[in-house]
């Protein structure tokens, strides 16, 4: 009964939170801060940008995809938020989305493809969290099978894991 109730509690304040990003302001994170989007955005809730907790990332809708991938067996199960409502809660205005791992890796991914295909910033592989040490807590999962151009070297390394920070430019 309680956990019904604080599910209820979150799913109210995330209803509360998309009223407020629609009007430039993100609510504060209440836990700990998973993502940090800055750059070209116009809804934050800090003065460098837009940070976000689980909770948050979660409010913004979860998706699943199915898809295999060049660093696991078989064809896993992701489960995370499309990039493209990220984006369209921070107010992205930027072309280029520039990410940055928990191990200073970074890639420059383009934001325009990451609203045309369904790209996911992935927090859970096969129903478990994804940790630091299993490329997580958000790993940039491409829908490589669905999307054969999706297939190759090139786009291989836009699938930065341990994702820590995105700039919009």
């Amino acid at each position: 009964m309680i956990t019904r109730l604080a599910g209820l509690l979150v799913l109210a304040s995330c209803l509360l939170a998309g009223q407020t990003a629609r009007a430039g302001t993100l609510p504060e994170p209440s836990g700990p801060v998973l993502l940090t989007v800055t750059g070209a955005i116009t809804n934050r809730n800090g003065p460098d940008g837009a940070r976000f907790d689980r909770a948050m990332l979660e409010a913004l809708g979860l998706s699943e995809l199915k898809t295999s991938t060049s660093w696991t067996d078989g064809v896993p199960t992701f489960r995370g938020v499309l990039a493209a409502r990220l984006l369209d809660a921070v107010g992205a205005t930027g072309k280029v989305l520039h990410a940055v791992a928990a191990n200073d890796y970074a890639v420059d991914l383009d934001a325009d493809e990451m609203r045309r295909y369904p790209i996911l910033l992935a927090m859970e592989q096969d129903g478990k969290q994804l940790r630091l040490r299993d490329r997580g807590p958000i790993w940039v999962v491409l829908p490589r099978d669905a999307y054969p151009e999706l297939q190759s070297v090139s786009q291989d390394q836009k699938w930065i894991w341990q994702v820590r920070s995105i700039e919009v430019r």
